[in-house]
């Protein structure tokens, strides 16, 4: 599924015009975006929780070359699932 598809979903789910729905898809992702630059983390109970996760610095290798590359620390965003969409997305139904 990608976004035009999940806005078409939003759209039929909810009642709304397709602007509506990609404006509302939109303001999350941006707020969850914002949460996430300042340090802090999104919880969705029963869905799962948007965290911050900092790499450190290391030393790779070029895989052409075999030289070795210093790869700088940085963060990178994570998605935790929750229990209850665990459970949806193991079970069979």
């Amino acid at each position: 599924m990608n976004k035009a598809e999940l806005i078409d979903k939003i759209s039929k789910d909810a009642g709304v015009t397709k602007t509506q729905a990609n404006e509302c898809l939109d303001s999350f992702m941006n707020a969850v975006v914002t949460t996430l630059k300042k340090g802090d983390r999104v919880t969705l109970v029963g869905f799962g929780t948007f965290s911050v996760s900092e790499r450190a610095a290391r030393n790779g290798r070029n895989p052409q070359t075999g030289a070795v590359i210093k790869i700088k620390a940085r963060k990178v965003p994570k998605f935790k699932a929750g229990k209850e969409f665990s459970t949806k997305i193991a079970s069979k139904k």
